[in-house]
């Protein structure tokens, strides 16, 4: 199952396998669909005053994401996965590339050991395998929590999803910052203060993928 670590791990080892072999590597969204994402938000991160930020890319697989964020001129970028085979194909293909400036690390964005914030991550279907987990719902809301914690106040979260529609994105943000309010009013804080995310801005459109539905959300961390 897609959710499943040991999943993960196998299908990262074979695309490490098949770097060795062919020094090639699948991208999952595929080439069309990653240059409207990275265009878009390089113009979303100029439009709120942020063309050098600090990126932080989750579930980063392979690393292309962040490779093509590199060649936008981004360059305090940091790609975490919790498959070590991941991690090592990332590495591998950014010393291929002329990456090597891409820090990359083995981390569980549910359990994140990150000590720092940054002020754009990216999410290119993490959330997705997160729920097709056997306890998806838990993990999605475990989830939001970590992700509030590695975004900086005023930073940029970018969701691409295969599964959720930009709505049900919207929607699922405004639940977290509800169950927020329900926790900070019953410690007596201003229910203003619950609002960690709000929605900024979404890709209007995709090129076709074999049929599959994109859709890419900014939210804004207040």
């Amino acid at each position: 199952m897609l959710g499943l670590h040991n999943y993960q791990d196998g299908a990262y080892a074979e695309d490490l396998a098949n770097y060795h072999e062919r020094s090639h590597a699948d991208d999952w969204f595929g080439t069309e669909a990653m240059d409207v994402l990275v265009g878009w938000t390089k113009n979303l991160c100029f439009s709120k005053d942020l063309p050098g930020c600090s990126v932080l890319d989750i579930g980063t697989g392979s690393g292309r994401l962040l490779q093509q964020l590199a060649k936008q001129g981004f360059s305090d970028l940091t790609g975490i996965d919790y498959s070590e085979a991941a991690i090592e194909l990332a590495r591998n293909l950014a010393i291929r590339d002329g990456f090597e400036h891409i820090n990359f690390l083995v981390d569980d964005v549910l359990e994140s050991k990150l000590e720092r914030r940054f002020e754009l991550v990216m999410d290119e279907g993490t959330l997705d395998a997160i729920g097709l987990h056997p306890d998806g719902p838990v993990k999605r809301m475990m989830y939001w929590q970590s992700v509030a914690s590695l975004v900086s106040p005023g930073g940029i979260l970018v969701i691409t999803s295969c599964s959720r529609t930009k709505d049900e994105l919207v929607q699922e943000v405004e639940n977290f910052n509800q169950r927020k309010l329900g926790a900070m009013v019953s410690e007596g804080a201003l229910a203003s203060d619950a609002v960690v995310f709000k929605y900024l801005d979404h890709v209007q459109a995709y090129p076709n993928v074999d049929g599959i539905c994109i859709a890419t959300v900014a939210f804004l961390h207040t």
